[in-house]
């Protein structure tokens, strides 16, 4: 006999097979014990969660002779039982509605309702997939699902019930599938390998059973591709890192730590290994996004819990790594990435995106650490202080020469002289970027050459924010609406950072630079872009990018 794959030859075969679907096993042994048997059942949930082989084992219990005498399980014995499992029943029709989805099957499967069961009670008629259904089909199976005869039952199985008319939802019993926990897979396996006297490390058996995502198919699909690299031989975590092209916890640790701690050539080191070892550009992203995901519950939680799914050592390392930056940060970072996730969709060259993104991270993050001791060491330090990094700027002539402060190119640079507001000066008013105050300057200019001189500092201004916070002002305009100077984001997760940041270090934050370095008591406001705004910026050349060109252009009339 050809050799047959585990999820095949492990399928559950009675109720107390079945792991992680408790309550629905309870229900339904319970409706077989009693003879409240329904005539229609809807089993929803993702892939691997047991559905089928539910609706198999549901259909050879309604039918087994010694049912109530095994608590509701079939004997597997009689047979009716040894029919259904050999596939050889004129009772049972497994239909898979993703290849017979038109009106004419449904026609068939009215036909087949018409004549009682040759042996057994129940005729059984299994729906695979029932939300690729026709909607013709759908109609033409409503009369039969509301009216079936007393010997019909009908299990319809999906993986997507919002695509199920309302109708025939009404008319069955549903019951949700849960995905299987972590420790539900791995205590699965762990009795497979011992009847199959296979030999795995602990950790690689837990690491598999993540790996299947709540799928118990899944799960041992990648046992299957595991144990064929390894024949023979036990198999180690390191192995299954190998053949499943994936890294642990220690590797996005160190990944991490390079980026904060600023260190670019280590980083786009550590991303080739990655990539060298077999990981694809999505994975190492989306692993990466998860591992910032449990780095901020860690940071949350006092003790290890069931939610993260992880060791007591990656916790305890996890929740280190938390302490290196601030949540603010941590947030901003999974922004960009997620962001960049759909970007690499259109792409064709992902790998020059990634690890653009990645030195654009470690060039912002290279002060986050430093910035952080700073803050435990002052605690009564509230808002971080621009003046204390290393920006130089342009000097201005002012009765203090030795000043710097941003370039200003407008008439509003001669203006300031005696204007500069003083270093005591009390922080500006908190800004609600919903609900937004009118723009007061102290130096009489008007909104064109206000914006202007704005527009030409912005990015200075927000590199004097935290690391955390430059990336989230980087991609977005300025416009003057009604009287205020607005900074419109293109993401809405980075408008809900500033938005919920704005006291400690963004808006309010700017409006204190702007008047700092540009002698203009502003209050910004924020909202996000309207649908297109974005794109139709960039399309044509301004005059001063023109200028900025390094070869001659001729420019004809």
């Amino acid at each position: 006999m050809s050799y047959q794959a585990l999820y095949r030859k492990w399928r559950p075969v009675t109720f107390d097979d079945v792991k992680g679907q408790d309550a629905i096993i309870t229900t339904l042994k319970n409706q077989i014990k009693t003879d409240r048997i329904g005539h229609a059942y809807l089993f929803c949930g993702t892939r691997g969660t047991g559905k089928t082989s539910i609706a198999k084992i549901f259909a050879r219990a309604v039918n087994c002779e010694k049912t109530k005498e095994l608590d509701g399980n079939p004997c597997n014995q009689c047979e009716s039982c040894k029919s259904i499992l050999n596939n050889s029943s004129m009772n049972i029709f497994e239909i898979d509605a993703a290849s017979n989805n038109g009106v004419d099957n449904i026609r068939d499967i009215k036909e087949q309702v018409e004549y009682p069961p040759t042996e057994g009670r129940y005729k059984v008629f299994i729906i695979d997939e029932v939300h690729m259904l026709s909607v013709s089909a759908f109609n033409a199976l409503l009369k039969t699902l509301e009216e079936p005869p007393h010997y019909v039952i009908f299990i319809l199985a999906t993986t997507d019930p919002q695509k199920i008319p309302q109708t025939i939802l009404s008319r069955c019993q549903k019951y949700d599938f849960r995905r299987m926990t972590t420790d539900v897979i791995a205590g699965r396996i762990k009795e497979l390998i011992e009847a199959e006297g296979i030999s795995i490390d602990e950790r690689a058996i837990n690491f598999i059973a993540k790996a299947g995502d709540g799928s118990m198919r899944d799960a041992l699909s990648l046992l299957d591709k595991c144990l064929a690299y390894n024949t023979g031989e036990e198999l180690k975590y390191k192995d299954v890192l190998d053949i499943l092209g994936v890294q642990d916890t220690i590797t996005y640790s160190e990944f991490y730590r390079k980026i904060c701690s600023g260190d670019i050539e280590e980083v786009v080191k550590n991303l080739n290994d990655m990539l060298s070892s077999g990981c694809e550009i999505n994975q190492i992203i989306n692993d990466f996004i998860w591992y910032l995901r449990n780095m901020l519950l860690c940071g949350s939680m006092k003790e290890n819990e069931a939610i993260l799914e992880l060791s007591d050592d990656n916790f305890e390392l996890l929740k280190a790594d938390y302490k290196i930056n601030d949540k603010q940060s941590i947030i901003a970072m999974m922004s960009v990435l997620s962001e960049l996730l759909n970007r690499l969709r259109f792409s064709t060259q992902k790998r020059i995106l990634l690890e653009v993104e990645l030195i654009k991270l470690t060039s912002q993050r290279g002060k986050a650490v430093s910035y952080a001791a700073v803050r435990s060491e002052k605690t009564n330090q509230t808002s971080y202080d621009p003046r204390k990094t290393q920006q130089s700027y342009i000097p201005v002539n002012t009765n203090d020469s030795s000043k710097a402060v941003f370039d200003t190119t407008t008439s509003i640079a001669s203006q300031r002289t005696d204007e500069v507001k003083t270093e005591n000066e009390p922080a500006s008013r908190p800004v609600n970027p919903e609900q937004p105050q009118r723009v007061n300057t102290s130096v009489s200019v008007n909104a064109s050459e206000r914006l202007s001189v704005i527009r030409k500092n912005w990015n200075k201004l927000i590199s004097e924010l935290m690391p955390s916070n430059r990336a989230v002002f980087s991609d977005t305009k300025l416009a003057d609406e009604n009287g205020y100077i607005t900074v419109i984001f293109r993401n809405s997760i980075n408008y809900r950072v500033a938005a919920t940041n704005r006291f400690e270090n963004g808006l309010t934050k700017l409006g204190e630079l702007t008047r700092e370095k540009l002698g203009m008591d502003i209050s910004y406001r924020a909202r996000i872009a309207k649908p297109s705004e974005f794109d139709a910026e960039g399309e044509l050349i301004t005059d001063e990018e023109l200028g900025m060109i390094h070869f001659p252009i001729d420019i004809e009339n």
